[in-house]
């Protein structure tokens, strides 16, 4: 029997959320969910996903703060995408800088995020 690849998503936006969710799921993934980067870290913690997926701008702890704490404080080598919406172009860098693995702007079409999920966790055995 194979294991669904694991996924951490902190999106505070409930809507947008919901709909990676069913997407995500859909495609056999198993999500834990986070509506602020606190949370995340927490659900990170617990579950050592096999990917993050995160929003730059949360409440409580930014989606930065959320990629400084996986690669320094963790030291978890596990693939980051962040996303933001257009126009934050020093805050991709920066997310960049502290280790996040990819980057989408906001909005974008759910398959594309389905393929860079593929592409991330390719390697990762699933049995």
């Amino acid at each position: 029997m194979n294991r669904p690849i694991t996924i951490v998503l902190a999106e505070d936006n409930p809507v947008f959320a919901s709909l990676l969710k069913f997407k995500l799921e859909k495609e056999g993934y198993e999500l834990y969910i986070a509506a602020n980067g606190q949370m995340a870290i927490e659900l990170i913690r617990n579950y050592e996903p096999d990917i993050v997926l995160t929003d730059i701008m949360m409440p409580f702890l930014s989606g930065l703060e959320v990629t400084s704490y996986v690669r320094q404080t963790l030291k978890m080598d596990v693939p980051i995408i962040v996303f933001s919406a257009a126009g934050q172009e020093k805050m991709v860098l920066e997310a960049f800088s502290l280790g996040a693995t990819d980057f989408m702007g906001k909005p974008f079409n759910p398959n594309e995020l389905v393929i860079r999920i593929k592409k991330e966790t390719i390697a990762i055995p699933v049995f």
